[in-house]
């Protein structure tokens, strides 16, 4: 008997689901967010994922911190590099994840060309049925503690997010 190559078939690219990340300097929460949502798609291959900056430099490294508890939750982001929020990110992108109300405000004043794809995470997070309006917080200089909140904030937010595209999403109509 011969070995042959398992044969996986993917979705084609315009039924992808492409979904976008972006906090200020896409060091901590976007790239918190990213590679945890990786972690909770890691079986499909419908999903692509990143992350971005509205204030972001390019090739900067995730922060250590991030880092830990990426590792921690089981997650990495190997080779990781920051980006800034660009027209090209957000044309590709189905769905982008804003972390704070602010940084929805950035991007629609930006780009309102995408306003349609434009979420804000906590929407989708379980506090913020308890605290309404809550942004998913910055834990830049505050310590451990403080990327292990957001990390939770993000673990309750990411089934909600992917419920919801799975739920509403429809590949765009590629014509004849």
């Amino acid at each position: 008997m011969t070995k042959g190559f398992l044969r996986i078939t993917l979705p084609p690219m315009s039924e992808m689901k492409r979904v976008l990340f972006v906090c200020t300097g896409n060091t901590c929460r976007s790239p918190l967010a990213e590679g945890l949502f990786l972690q909770a798609i890691a079986a499909r291959g419908d999903y692509e994922v990143c992350s971005a900056g509205v204030a972001a430099t390019k090739g900067t490294m995730i922060s250590r911190e991030t880092d830990a508890v990426l590792k921690k939750s089981g997650a990495t982001l190997a080779g990781f590099a920051s980006q800034p929020v660009s027209s090209a990110l957000l044309a590709s992108a189905t769905h982008v994840f804003a972390m704070t109300r602010s940084h929805l405000q950035i991007l629609e004043s930006r780009f309102p060309q995408y306003v349609d794809k434009f979420y804000l995470t906590c929407e989708f997070a379980d506090h913020h049925k308890q605290t309404p309006g809550m942004d998913v917080p910055d834990p830049i200089g505050m310590g451990k503690a403080a990327y292990e909140d957001v990390a939770n904030v993000l673990k309750t937010a990411i089934p909600a997010i992917i419920a919801y595209i799975d739920e509403t999403w429809h590949p765009p109509d590629e014509g004849c």
